[in-house]
């Protein structure tokens, strides 16, 4: 039987559900050229990033309209609202409060977002 080490690893924490959908997100930029329709506004808050800023958890924020962007590994739960996410080459995503998703790093996705989306997410940078 051996051990793990779990000194390298992210301290465990929670969230509680009341916190994510009402926390107040600040402005991030959207470069122009990601937007194909409409005029969208991307707020964000990092909840937590590792000493060596390849991990990331945060919450993440987009209002209605269509955008493109290149991915990275994330992991995510959407929290409110609905968006079709096409992966250029693979799978089109319908996600809503409730969904889980995976998107791998350089995918090239195409967002449109239906209702104001707001999701929870695990990043991790190479």
């Amino acid at each position: 039987m051996s051990t793990s080490d779990h000194s390298a690893a992210p301290a465990s924490f929670a969230v509680s559900v009341p916190e994510v959908p009402d926390a107040d997100l600040e402005m991030e930029e959207l470069d122009p050229e990601q937007v194909l329709s409409g005029a969208p506004v991307v707020t964000g808050k990092v909840l937590w990033e590792s000493p060596d800023g390849k991990q990331l958890r945060g919450i993440w924020q987009i209002t209605p309209g269509v955008v493109t962007d290149t991915e990275a590994d994330e992991l995510f739960v959407v929290v409110s609202g609905r968006a079709t996410i096409e992966v250029e080459g693979g799978a089109t995503m319908e996600v809503g409060s409730g969904s889980a998703c995976v998107l791998r790093e350089g995918d090239r996705t195409t967002w449109t977002v239906h209702e104001t989306l707001r999701k929870a997410y695990h990043i991790s940078l190479p």
